[in-house]
């Protein structure tokens, strides 16, 4: 454990700058993004979310795989490759963290996502703890620890005053910290107490807020939630199948391929798709879910019965509360919750 003083702040990032491509937390036109440190936009270490989620860096809203083009009646074809520069992100929260354990537990259990794979190996991740909570915020429900160490950073930060806490990881995050060695001091036994006092701080604000309340564990079994149409069918009456909740969100991970043809060449390429579309899994005999109450339910169902059914309990959610603030019909997967709750 080490910690950095934050009038050291400037001098780290230019040290990993000198290595890695660095991202930060940049507020853009009132917009909080992970922008390039060489980037415009303030650097914003307060405000949580970012607008877009972490895991446009590990699996990108559009990538190419391979591009074709015609020459002398034969077609060529070239396998696009991901990039191998390294980067280091700076800045994430708890809960966008947690979202990578559960990307990971999609693209990197057998057939491995090599794609997926070549962005995860190439990015060193350094969280913040939440030491402020937004209205929004629920990831308690869903096991995410504002203040703790998971196993999907590199490098875990909390912000103690003067100074940040900074506590390696993983190998990677081991690696770092030896790299930016003349930046980082040792940590002494009065910044261990104050580290845990700060802990101890932000787990009882934290358990505090109503929202953590919500009763995850008495929504009903899968038969019975899938069955209750009069629920689905209330919430699906505001659903504009706009897609916004899927593509905020930090664990969504539906995809479509598609290929782009010009007059002799082309490309195909993988881009975010969503549940809430009525073309959403469209096949040669028609679509399975042909209307949106069906659609809102496979969305909710996925994330509160399906997933935790066959991954030991895990939700497919993280309580970051992005759809909260981007849904704009107020229909989000804490409303979800409640009536299933309260509808047994």
């Amino acid at each position: 454990m080490k910690k950095l003083f934050k009038n050291n702040l400037d001098n780290l990032w230019k040290k990993i700058d000198e290595e890695y491509n660095l991202f930060l937390p940049k507020m853009d036109k009132g917009t909080l993004k992970f922008k390039n440190f060489h980037e415009d936009g303030e650097i914003d270490l307060k405000t949580l979310k970012t607008a877009v989620p972490l895991k446009n860096f590990v699996f990108p809203q559009s990538e190419t795989y391979l591009k074709f083009k015609t020459e002398n009646k034969k077609i060529k074809f070239k396998v696009e490759s991901v990039s191998e520069d390294k980067y280091v992100i700076f800045g994430a929260r708890p809960c966008d963290i947690k979202s990578l354990e559960i990307l990971d537990n999609i693209f990197l259990r057998e057939p491995v996502d090599t794609y997926y794979k070549a962005h995860r190996d190439r990015g060193i991740v350094i969280s913040l703890a939440c030491n402020n909570i937004e209205s929004s915020c629920f990831c308690e429900v869903f096991g995410v620890e504002p203040a703790g160490v998971l196993k999907s950073t590199d490098v875990a930060l909390v912000d103690c005053g003067d100074f940040y806490y900074w506590n390696e990881v993983s190998e990677n995050g081991k690696n770092l910290t030896e790299l930016l060695k003349d930046i980082l001091v040792d940590v002494k036994l009065e910044d261990e107490i104050l580290y845990n006092e700060i802990k101890e701080r932000i787990t009882k604000l934290f358990a505090e807020n109503t929202l953590n309340t919500l009763q995850i564990d008495k929504i009903g079994d899968l038969k019975e939630v899938f069955e209750n149409e009069k629920v689905w069918k209330e919430l699906a009456r505001r659903c504009l199948a706009c897609g916004s909740c899927t593509y905020v969100c930090p664990t969504c991970h539906c995809y479509d391929v598609k290929d782009y043809a010009g007059n002799n060449s082309g490309e195909r390429f993988r881009c975010w798709d969503s549940c809430m579309y009525s073309d959403f899994t469209l096949m040669a005999h028609g679509n399975p879910r042909t209307t949106q109450m069906q659609r809102v339910r496979q969305r909710f169902m996925h994330k509160l019965v399906y997933y935790p059914t066959n991954h030991d309990g895990v939700y497919s959610c993280v309580g970051c509360g992005r759809c909260i603030e981007k849904c704009p019909v107020h229909l989000d997967i804490v409303k979800v919750i409640k009536k299933l709750v309260v509808n047994k």
